[in-house]
């Protein structure tokens, strides 16, 4: 069984998925680094730069890395903030059933809740993320994406005010416990 966490961008899902494999002995797989992979090592920017900023064209590239990752056992999966999105027809953001569906399956999905405000003011002092929207500010795209999470977990994490160690612990302690399906 897998360990998915997802959260919003600033949550500390890279850092966290890191000490909890210290706690687990579980390695991480990183799914936009495995997408950095795929394109000879660029960075998620230069990516998005490749492929005109399309975003849509950036979330099937995600959903071919979900699948890879998927088909995994036993690793802590760390995932993008968008990794619960996909687009329609129109390019308005809608839940990834395609991606949640292929997590889930073979893992547990653990929700890195932080006040939205708070990750939006980090998110946007950020240089090297690139912007989601030219039209929308972090905070409005993070409360939009805030039902999917919800849809996506199956555990909440709140991550405010609790130490990553304690979050690391509480985590694994979880899937520890969690009866396998």
């Amino acid at each position: 069984m897998n360990l998915i966490l997802i959260g919003m961008r600033g949550a500390g899902k890279s850092n966290l998925s890191r000490r909890i494999s210290l706690l687990t002995k579980r390695p991480v797989m990183s799914t936009d680094t495995l997408i950095s992979y795929e394109y000879q090592g660029l960075s998620i920017p230069a990516i998005l730069e490749r492929v005109g900023g399309d975003w849509r064209a950036f979330r099937e590239i995600e959903a071919q890395v979900v699948q890879k990752v998927a088909a995994m056992d036993n690793v802590i999966v760390d995932t993008g903030g968008g990794v619960v999105v996909d687009l329609d027809d129109h390019g308005k953001e809608i839940y990834s059933h395609r991606k949640m569906d292929a997590l889930k399956r073979n893992g547990r999905v653990f929700w890195l809740q932080g006040d939205i405000a708070r990750l939006a003011a980090k998110v946007a002092a950020d240089t090297r993320r690139p912007p989601l929207s030219a039209t929308e500010n972090e905070e409005t795209i993070m409360q939009r994406r805030r039902p999917f999470y919800q849809q996506a977990a199956d555990h909440v994490v709140n991550i405010e005010g609790v130490r990553r160690e304690i979050l690391a612990v509480q985590i694994r302690l979880l899937a520890d416990f969690w009866p396998t399906p």
